[in-house]
């Protein structure tokens, strides 16, 4: 079996225990705590630390981070992980039963990459469990630590890369629009805030910012009507996650608009798709997270926890900017870890 296979059944498993007090709260965690070597289970100690891992949704990056955590508790015989993942990026409810099952339940920890951050404060207010935030930060004085991308610096970066392009591409002044996800998301707001000011500072331009939800059709929509407003074209597209911007650069082929063929796209995320865009040459860059060890070292600060052991508030997973000029070596790595889909 694949990883990308095997980790989108761990993600499945975890739905269907959202709505299983009684039997999750029991379990052992089979589904999703490996005994190492690819087996895909193994059997759970009375003395283990439960912790249960809540992504946001299941995509290319949260594979990654959900396969870091899992890879975390197949090396340690102590820690079983259990997955939970809501359906889509926009199922509050149901993201909010997860989070309310895992803290009623016998979980010594509760890692959480929320939906929407105040909800996840408020839902953690009470509880004594040890609480780590995971890619998406909240405020919350429960909450041990933050591992996450340093957003607003990965996306400052990735800005000014997509503006240093279009000057040496001939453009004085470069122009650019950004398709971002739900306002009031940290972690968008954060990415959005560090391409605007990676751009101004670069010497670009922000013409507007579009709220997509995160959502492809949404940001294909928002595109089309960038296209019709500006005719003449824009320099740059910037996008706070990768499904947007391949909608995006989708839209943009569609239109025919041969003023748009030269617009530098780029995603966030380093979704294989992405990437692989990068390589066929229709997307240009991606502000790639390395979710596999936000994953690893969400789990890994929460056992430190658990041991007692002091944890930075805040832990960088780090981000890497993918184009064409390393897009071959990122993958060669990538195939080297196992996480990459042939």
């Amino acid at each position: 079996m694949t990883i990308k296979k095997r980790i989108m059944g761990m993600a499945l498993a975890g739905v269907m225990c959202a709505g299983m007090l009684a039997g999750c709260g029991d379990s052992s965690s089979s589904t999703a705590s490996g005994s190492g070597a690819g087996s895909g289970g193994s059997s759970s100690s009375a003395d283990a630390y439960k912790i249960s891992v809540i992504v946001k949704l299941t995509d290319g990056h949260f594979n990654k981070v959900i396969a870091g955590a899992q890879a975390y508790a197949d090396e340690h015989d102590n820690v079983d992980v259990e997955i939970l993942s809501p359906t889509s990026a926009t199922a509050y409810d149901e993201q909010i039963n997860m989070i309310e099952t895992s803290l009623g339940t016998d979980y010594d920890a509760v890692v959480i990459s929320p939906q929407q951050s105040a909800a996840a404060a408020t839902q953690v207010a009470n509880t004594d469990k040890v609480i780590v935030a995971l890619d998406t930060d909240f405020d919350s004085d429960k909450k041990s630590s933050f591992v996450g991308t340093g957003n607003e610096d990965a996306a400052k970066n990735g800005g000014t890369a997509a503006v240093e392009a279009a000057k040496a591409a001939g453009i004085e002044k470069p122009t650019a629009v950004i398709l971002t996800g739900v306002q009031g998301d940290e972690t968008h707001d954060a990415r959005l805030e560090g391409y605007r000011a990676g751009v101004e500072e670069a010497g670009g331009e922000v013409l507007e910012v579009q709220y997509c939800d995160a959502l492809a059709e949404k940001a294909a929509t928002a595109t089309e009507a960038v296209i019709q407003k500006y005719p003449d074209g824009v320099d740059i597209i910037l996008s706070t996650n990768d499904d947007m911007v391949l909608a995006a650069v989708k839209a943009v082929q569609d239109s025919g608009n041969a003023a748009f063929a030269d617009c530098i796209m780029c995603g966030f995320d380093g979704n294989q798709s992405a990437i692989e865009a990068i390589q066929e040459g229709t997307l240009t860059m991606d502000v790639a997270q390395l979710g596999y060890d936000m994953g690893y070292k969400a789990v890994e600060a929460a056992v430190n926890v658990l041991d007692g052991k002091a944890v930075d508030s805040f832990v960088d997973s780090g981000a890497e900017i993918v184009s064409s000029e390393n897009v071959d070596d990122y993958i060669a790595d990538m195939k080297d870890k196992g996480l990459w889909e042939e």
